[in-house]
């Protein structure tokens, strides 16, 4: 069967509502991963809604019991950098050496483009940060 309607087409693969078990998550992690590739961490591109709608879908199924680690976004960063032997001015991507300082210290958190451009950086899912 042939689907024209580019809401079927996207539905397929991406999670249009609330996560209800492990596959949904997995399939949501994907497309989140996809359209992070495609740019949609950019708050100016088309797909950067769908990004946000479905971050919330999975923090929503994290926040329910879904079995995964309590880390901080902080304390993610900061093993991250440790790992790759590097200081807070070497994330030039995410801003200056202060606001990494802030965000280290958990005086700010995170926000959609940050996440984009780590999760790049380190190869990790966006869903690291969250």
């Amino acid at each position: 069967m042939l689907v024209n309607d580019p809401i079927e087409v996207i539905a397929q693969r991406i999670p249009l509502h609330p996560i209800a078990d492990d596959a949904q998550y997995e399939a949501a992690i994907a497309a989140m991963n996809g359209l992070i590739d495609v740019g949609a961490g950019d708050e100016g591109h088309s797909l950067a809604p769908l990004l946000g709608l479905l971050g919330e879908f999975i923090a929503g199924y994290e926040a329910t019991g879904f079995s995964r680690l309590e880390v901080p976004p902080a304390e993610v960063l900061r093993l991250l950098m440790e790992q790759h032997g590097l200081k807070q001015s070497d994330l030039p991507e995410i801003g200056s050496q202060g606001v990494v300082s802030e965000l280290l210290s958990g005086k700010r958190e995170l926000n959609k483009n940050q996440i984009s451009r780590l999760s790049e950086r380190f190869n990790v899912s966006p869903a690291t940060f969250f």
